[in-house]
């Protein structure tokens, strides 16, 4: 049976905090509860984004969770992004999801999966950071004495490759999708819950990013530096955008082209050998 589709003001009075049942997720220093009347889901998500629960009282986005049945119907949905009626509303195939920003609270229906507030998050945390300059990059990165590097590239390319690769003085960060926030004319990276091939989440912790590394598997590594425009056509390639909404494409854009501008960006060929992290000072 098909799920009728989000219509109207359909999210229901919030919880109190002092209830059972809550889950409250921090990833780039924002904190978004998530309600589940259902002990075993509230269990499945504390571990799914182990390191990056909080018990914070003040959250700065509010979602409950209802779980509904599968719906053969809409099991193959493309996901949607839509802004009307003063709400973005997201769909896909096993979920749909309502979120005012101006309430800051919002509703998620969705089969009993970890996926679908995983792609929530994706979509709630591109949205807030495109209206502050930053963004969420398919990317992999560390920490490096003190300093992040990013490593981007589209699927093959080599993130979870460098990432294995790395020595034991890096702190991972992520191999998959990268949090980029700025900070006044400073961009850094944050750890993100987001796994790759490693299947393993990154470190709650975040540094000012000192390069981003485009990847490129080659015979020998080797390390060039790429013009403004090469990296900002590289690095758009690489940044999620869920909307297709004109403000925030605009917006996307702009930081891109300025991020390029304060954030030394290069060309990393590398063979899968853990020398290359020789080149990554």
């Amino acid at each position: 049976m098909a799920r009728a589709p989000l219509q109207g003001s359909i999210v229901p009075a919030l919880k109190t905090a002092a209830e059972p049942g809550e889950v409250v997720i921090e990833i780039g220093g924002l904190s978004i509860r998530f309600w589940v009347e259902d002990a075993p889901f509230v269990r499945l998500l504390r571990e799914r984004y182990a390191g990056f629960v909080t018990s914070v009282q003040k959250t700065q986005l509010n979602f409950d969770v209802e779980l509904i049945s599968p719906s053969i119907d809409h099991g193959d949905a493309d996901l949607r992004v839509e802004w009307k009626f003063g709400r973005w509303w997201m769909e896909r195939g096993d979920f749909q999801a309502e979120w005012n920003p101006e309430t800051a609270r919002g509703l998620v229906r969705q089969t009993a999966n970890p996926y679908s507030i995983d792609c929530v998050l994706r979509i709630v945390h591109t949205l807030l950071l495109a209206r502050k300059g930053g963004f969420l990059l398919h990317s992999a990165s560390a920490i490096r004495n003190g300093r992040a590097f990013l490593f981007a590239g589209d699927s093959g390319a080599g993130k979870t490759t460098i990432s294995r690769l790395a020595p034991p003085d890096v702190t991972l960060l992520t191999d998959e999708i990268s949090y980029i926030g700025q900070q006044g004319q400073s961009y850094f990276a944050f750890g993100t819950p987001f796994t790759g091939e490693l299947g393993r989440s990154g470190e709650n912790v975040c540094a000012h990013i000192a390069a981003v590394y485009f990847l490129a598997k080659g015979p020998e590594n080797k390390i060039e530096p790429l013009k403004p425009a090469d990296a900002c056509g590289a690095l758009l390639k690489n940044i999620l955008c869920f909307a297709d909404d004109p403000d925030v494409v605009h917006a996307v854009f702009q930081s891109a082209c300025k991020f390029v501008c304060e954030v030394p960006c290069r060309r990393l060929t590398f063979a899968p050998d853990a020398r290359v992290w020789e080149m990554i000072v």
